[in-house]
């Protein structure tokens, strides 16, 4: 007879694969290209869309995102007699002043005229650094940067540190690679850009202070760090005393720095990132001339709030940064750049809504078990490693038994009661924003080190490690397909999230994270030896990723992204122990034809779907620590001992390495 399930036990629904098996190409091998196998169907039929310098799973989630987060927002426009002061008030104001395209094409450049005139009162390049400061304080690069946040080395006290800045375009390569034709294009369109928005603001010789701005910013890309060089922990962090900042540049004014920057009397030292760049830079502010400098102010002051302002400085804005950098032909739909601007003034605000009405309980209880076998795996496989030995074995144990972990959506909300939203008022919103986020850093200064902080709102679709907090931390809104699917399979979310997970905790290990400890500090805790052999790993890493070419003439840079790269090369190794260990001695089912260990590396290859523009293709090679999808895809899989089980990878196929060229860290 027929078994029926009664009211008190009802019928699971079997398990999905949690497989995009729509997309994958059986005219290719996994074998030899298992992101083209994976997607290639994907690829194939997906045009980018029109407002997109990129399209893939990241952007999906981030764009599916954005109807929720209107709806929040608009509800609080919408609502009636709003309390004054409230978050819904301030939610629902600055997206109405950003909407507000009559009132805003009224006003053209009028919101900037008290910052233009400030720029242009200057009389002698003594005024400089207090300008510098205040301008900083509103969101307007100069520069350097002042900042504050956790003391690399004593990571219980804040500190403020100052880095080099300044550029209005993404690299120093764009100004000072003279035989790449592509980079002198951008140049070439930069100065007509700068040309052409300094003359709708009414400046007096457009032309000529676009080339004077050129010079000036090509000679602080001269004395830059590379981004290279600016992975280095250790290298960054020095210690200046503030009566010792004169001796790395000499005669300038950090009296008056200090105090437009409110800072004076609440530090005596500052952590400066690039002591040889600060030297340069304070030359530079030497042999430039005054009205070059204003100039190079005034400009920076309209390039930061270009998409505040009428439509003409909108378009032009989109032209450069938009087309002529990254390729993309239509600017995002005005509610979508609202949206993103009341996100970037009160994104926790709008993130307590979207976790009440978009994040289930369940998730976060699933995650902690996922979070749990993987810092299992972690533990496991620390000792059992071949290259660390017993010493560095131990200090590894403690800083991982350390770390933090914060999943979904903060447990204290940020306070936004200081800040003042005006509706009709959208540059003066963008303004007080940025001052109240600047002015809330300098407050912590002498305090207590705030350990329920995020650095991400629970709506960003990402996931970050804090070396000084020694924490990994997950938003709720990367907790889903195809990341991490309720309905799924273990397998693919290990393969997926798992993978995520664990790339974060590896973070607190790879070459940047290894160097700081358990507590948060810069400190060496490694024995010689073992700093050697993981330099070898490393070093192979990194050759291995050279080689890659997304562009012809353009290889991905190896050193700027080793972290990354060890993260998901660490990532995958450590989740799929993990997966094993979940599976409890039990052998995985077979869903759709697919075994365990093949959804598993399948939810890593799905992950990375993704297709790029040639100008933000080029962006993310010159700037960005991560390697490109079709790498972080195939690169990882070559080195992965069950990835050629579990797809019967053999010397031959163009996904093969040999065992002893494979990089195997975790």
């Amino acid at each position: 007879m027929a078994a029926f399930a009664t009211a008190a036990e009802p019928v699971k629904p079997a398990p999905l694969s949690g497989i995009d098996v729509q997309y994958v190409d059986s005219s290719v091998r996994a074998q030899d290209d298992f992101f083209a196998y994976m997607n290639g169907k994907w690829l194939k039929a997906t045009e980018i869309p029109a407002d997109k310098s990129s399209w893939g799973t990241f952007a999906k989630l981030r764009d599916d995102t954005q109807p929720q987060l209107l709806a929040l927002i608009e509800a609080a426009q919408k609502e009636k007699n709003k309390k004054a002061g409230s978050e819904t008030q301030k939610i629902g104001d600055l997206y109405d002043s950003f909407m507000d395209e009559k009132r805003i094409e009224e006003l053209g450049v009028k919101p900037l005229t008290v910052e233009l005139q400030r720029i242009r009162a200057l009389r002698d390049k003594k005024a400089i650094p207090a300008l510098i400061s205040h301008l900083r304080k509103i969101g307007v690069a100069g520069p350097y940067a002042m900042g504050v946040g956790q003391d690399a080395r004593e990571s219980t006290r804040y500190a403020a540190y100052i880095s080099q800045s300044g550029l209005g375009m993404p690299d120093r390569d764009y100004y000072l690679k003279k035989d790449d034709a592509k980079m002198a294009d951008a140049r070439a369109k930069y100065e007509r850009h700068i040309e052409k928005t300094l003359a709708m603001a009414g400046a007096k010789d457009p032309a000529g202070a676009a080339k004077s701005i050129l010079a000036l910013e090509t000679a602080l890309a001269e004395v830059q760090w590379t981004k290279v060089e600016n992975r280095d922990p250790v290298k960054r962090y020095n210690k200046v005393a503030l009566s010792k900042l004169d001796e790395l540049t000499p005669g300038y004014d950090w009296k008056s720095a200090m105090a437009s920057a409110g800072v004076a009397g609440k530090i005596d030292y500052v952590i400066v990132s690039q002591p040889s760049y600060m030297t340069g830079f304070n030359q530079v502010l030497a042999s430039t001339g005054l009205e070059a400098w204003k100039s190079y102010f005034e400009w920076h002051l309209l390039r930061s709030y270009s998409d505040y302002l009428s439509k003409d400085f909108v378009d032009a804005d989109f032209a450069f940064y938009g087309t002529a950098i990254t390729g993309v032909t239509e600017n995002r739909p005005r509610w979508k750049r609202g949206v993103a601007t009341v996100e970037g003034a009160l994104g926790e605000a709008v993130g307590k809504l979207y976790v009440a009405q978009h994040f289930p309980a369940e998730r976060k209880a699933r995650m902690e078990v996922l979070v749990r076998n993987l810092r299992e795996a972690y533990k496991q496989s620390i000792d059992t490693l071949d290259w660390m030995g017993p010493e560095t074995k131990k200090e590894a144990q403690l800083k991982l038994s350390k770390f933090g972990l914060k999943i979904g959506y903060p447990d204290k909300w940020r306070d936004y009661s200081k800040l003042t939203i005006k509706r009709g008022d959208l540059v003066g919103n963008v303004m007080r924003t940025r001052a109240f986020g600047y002015e809330r850093g300098v407050a912590k200064l002498g305090k207590p080190i705030d350990r329920q902080e995020w650095g991400m709102t629970p709506q960003t679709v990402n996931a970050y490690y804090s070396s000084t907090m020694n924490e990994i931390v997950f938003p709720a809104s990367i907790l889903q397909p195809p990341f991490f699917d309720m309905r799924a399979d273990d397998a693919a979310n290990y393969g997926a999230i798992g993978a995520v997970i664990g790339h974060e905790i590896s973070h607190g290990f790879d070459d940047k994270g290894s160097q700081s400890d358990g507590d948060g500090n810069l400190r060496d805790w490694w024995t010689k030896d073992d700093r050697a052999k993981f330099q070898v790993k490393a070093d192979m890493l990194t050759k291995q990723y050279d080689g890659y070419s997304p562009l012809p003439g353009y290889n991905v840079n190896g050193a700027l992204t080793l972290g990354e790269n060890i993260g998901d090369n660490s990532g995958v190794a450590i989740a799929y122990k993990a997966y094993k260990l979940s599976l409890g001695g039990q052998p995985a089912p077979v869903i759709d034809g697919l075994t365990g260990d093949q959804r598993f590396f399948m939810g890593f290859g799905q992950v990375w779907r993704s297709k790029m523009r040639e100008a933000q293709q080029i962006v993310q090679i010159k700037t960005d620590p991560h390697s490109p999808g079709q790498f972080r895809a195939n690169g990882t899989m070559m080195n992965q001992h069950g990835f050629y089980e579990a797809f019967g990878v053999k010397e031959g196929d163009k996904m093969y390495l040999a065992p002893k060229d494979r990089v195997t860290i975790w």
